[in-house]
């Protein structure tokens, strides 16, 4: 066997570590002894692994080695990884950042990880989200405050946020988030890496409930992949997507529209109703649409073909409010009618949505109005605010970014594209039509070819 050094595992990406391990350049231990010596270096004061399992994936690693045939077809053979502590893995806790759940037994895996291991990840641990997974900060009692690797002072975005600086800092090249306000978009991109939102509903999401539930699928919440590439993200994607078995259909998605960039026609987004976004991520957005339009691309920034986005806004927060808050002590739940308004409003917006898609193929817009922030610490959101241009801004009227794509079920790419004047990584996201998500992963592709990416 080649020495490992021929491979630097700390920035090889999840498809070249399992190419690697495929080819006998490493061994599956190898891959898994080096995620945990850079989980060790790296973590520290990060506090971004918070559950570590390393014992069980070191003979997780071993078994790979000893049963591993020659050309084995797992496409992720050996790759060592993290998920959110949201996802259940069998043994390990899931308490969602409560400290109400610390003890609640975990017996099985969750789909996506039962995917994942079968495919031949390692799963070493789980990464750290904030109470409830409802801040864009991650801190909660149970396993303390994430920092941002780019400045310690302030949020490594949330709730994915341990998942994201995990991977900034080469602890691991894949993980698994979930997005239900902004939750994969927002720490992507406030760590400059990659996050897909997938289309709702063709990631399953048993295993990623509430913890001691199982039943229906929250409305709105998707579990999708984080990476270092847009290429792993395809990975991750072709191993977690798909129905479980026992139902009478599979998931066909439509392949890209386009193979290159000259074909695609793309509208930009950079202003939405009540909501601010700062001068430097407008610039960004602007210099983009100016390289693409380089690039050969159809750039519009016709914003009349959108649907009412305030309109649509008022709608996506009630329903996010009932799906959030459901159990909760105090919360007032809505009738049964209302609650079919609003899922007919959803509708008629995913309609409008597709058909403005018959004539762009992305529209591109800020995952969140600022870079980085620096961590808040009072409890209520309605005191928070985000200084945006010298001017104060509510902290909440950032979800209308996430909106955009969540209330409709839309994919979207979060790919990180520059860094401000302060040296923070600011990324955007590429949102696609109703299940064109090898659309918005094929633009983030052909972006990171063309040096659009960093």
């Amino acid at each position: 066997m080649a020495p490992q050094e021929m491979v630097d595992l700390g920035s090889a990406g999840a498809a070249d570590t399992a190419k690697a391990v495929r080819a006998g350049i490493i061994s599956a231990q190898e891959a898994c002894e080096a995620a945990i010596a850079r989980i060790e270096h790296f973590d520290g004061k990060l506090n971004a692994v918070v559950v570590r399992d390393f014992d069980r994936a070191l003979a997780a690693a071993r078994q790979i080695d000893k049963t591993r045939q020659p050309f084995d077809a797992r496409p992720l053979l050996g790759v060592p990884m993290t998920v959110k502590e949201s996802n259940d893995v069998a043994g390990l806790p899931t308490t969602w950042g409560m400290e109400a759940f610390k003890d609640l037994a975990i017996g099985a895996d969750a789909v996506v990880v039962q995917r994942l291991k079968a495919a031949g990840a390692i799963i070493l641990g789980k990464t750290n989200a904030p109470v409830a997974l409802a801040d864009w900060q991650t801190e909660n009692p149970v396993y303390g405050r994430t920092l941002n690797p780019y400045d310690p002072t302030r949020s490594p975005g949330g709730s994915s946020g341990g998942a994201a600086v995990a991977l900034a800092t080469g602890m691991v090249p894949l993980e698994i988030g979930s997005d239900i306000g902004g939750s994969i978009r927002i720490p992507a991109h406030m760590c400059g890496v990659f996050g897909h939102k997938p289309t709702y509903g063709i990631v399953p999401t048993r295993g990623h409930g509430f913890p001691g539930t199982d039943g229906v699928d929250a409305p709105l919440a998707v579990v999708g992949p984080m990476a270092r590439s847009a290429g792993d993200l395809v990975l991750g994607m072709n191993v977690i997507a798909g129905p479980e078995e026992g139902v009478g259909f599979r998931l066909d998605l439509p392949p890209a529209r386009h193979k290159s960039l000259t074909e695609f026609r793309v509208l930009v987004l950079d202003t939405l109703p009540g909501t601010a976004a700062d001068a430097e991520t407008r610039d960004i957005i602007s210099n983009l649409a100016d390289s693409l339009s380089e690039a050969g691309v159809a750039v519009s920034d016709d914003e009349s073909v959108l649907p009412r986005l305030d309109t649509m806004h008022t709608t996506y927060v009630k329903m996010l409010n009932t799906v959030i808050t459901r159990g909760t002590p105090g919360a007032e739940p809505m009738d049964a009618h209302e609650w079919m308004e609003l899922v007919d409003e959803q509708m008629r917006v995913t309609r409008a949505w597709r058909a403005m898609f018959d004539d762009h193929d992305i529209v591109i817009a800020p995952a969140f109005g600022t870079p980085a922030f620096p961590y808040q610490t009072d409890p209520n959101w309605g005191n928070r605010t985000l200084m945006i241009d010298g001017q104060a801004q509510p902290y909440g009227a950032q979800l209308a970014w996430a909106g955009l794509a969540t209330f409709p079920g839309l994919p979207s790419t979060c790919v990180p594209v520059a860094k401000s004047t302060t040296g923070l990584p600011i990324g955007l996201q590429l949102i696609g039509a109703p299940y064109g998500d090898w659309t918005t992963l094929g633009l983030a592709q052909l972006m990171e070819a063309a040096g659009l990416t960093r």
